[in-house]
């Protein structure tokens, strides 16, 4: 598969529903907050240490219930990357607390992997991007994400831009550059996901990569890529590829 390639702009700035029992109906010993204290956290799933983040649930919805809903919805990745409490508040009908919780919790354990890890990611194929997007296989929604790569194609953001269905009129080319100038970012890459099963991209799909890749040029950030992710293969928009996985 062809590796991208930078422009060198002189413009560059550097389901089914399923049943999750409440957390009371739970024995003692099988809840989350007392399987961490004697387990250790290694054998929690994510959906129960988020619980243990978030405290409590809402007068309608349980924590566990809650937990297990905002991960499948939003995707494990992706609220891992979420910096902007405001948009889970919107996007995933929380309150703001619970979604300053979340933002906080997992900005402070980004924090620490970056600087025990360099946490460095490249990305130079059509492949490379889906292998990193790949949880987006199984969102029940249509989600549109930028990655956000440096001059030496080193992702420097991860961003949920939209949720919901992708059409030029709904995807603004501000909405995918807005986070390129704020991160100094000399590329971008979109992708969102066909819930459907089907990596054809629609009229509306090209029509936003066309809009989005001119405004790119007029900026000097270069649109590498725009890819469909479904189950079980993916399809480059810009290398015109579809490829199984």
């Amino acid at each position: 598969m062809s590796a991208y390639k930078l422009n060198g702009n002189d413009k560059i700035i550097d389901s089914d529903k399923q049943y999750v029992l409440r957390v009371r109906d739970l024995a003692k010993e099988d809840k989350p907050r007392e399987k961490l204290i004697k387990y250790g956290p290694d054998i929690l799933s994510a959906a129960e240490l988020l619980a243990i983040i978030l405290s409590t649930g809402t007068k309608k919805e349980e924590v566990m219930t809650m937990a297990s809903r905002l991960l499948k919805e939003y995707g494990e990745k992706t609220i891992i990357n979420q910096t902007k409490p405001v948009v889970l508040e919107k996007e995933l009908g929380i309150p703001i607390t619970k979604a300053c919780q979340i933002v906080a919790c997992f900005a402070l354990g980004r924090r620490f992997f970056r600087e025990t890890n360099g946490g460095a990611v490249t990305i130079r194929t059509a492949k490379q991007a889906f292998n990193y997007l790949k949880d987006m296989r199984d969102l029940p929604k249509e989600q549109l994400r930028g990655l956000y790569l440096n001059s030496r194609y080193r992702l420097i953001h991860d961003e949920v831009i939209s949720v919901g269905s992708l059409t030029a009129n709904i995807v603004h080319p501000r909405e995918i550059f807005r986070p390129a100038i704020e991160y100094s970012a000399a590329a971008v890459i979109i992708a969102h996901n066909h819930p459907s099963g089907s990596v054809t991209p629609t009229k509306s799909d090209i029509t936003a990569t066309d809009q989005i890749a001119a405004a790119g040029r007029i900026l000097g950030i270069d649109l590498l890529d725009h890819i469909i992710i479904a189950k079980n293969k993916f399809a480059s928009i810009q290398l015109n590829q579809a490829l199984n996985v």
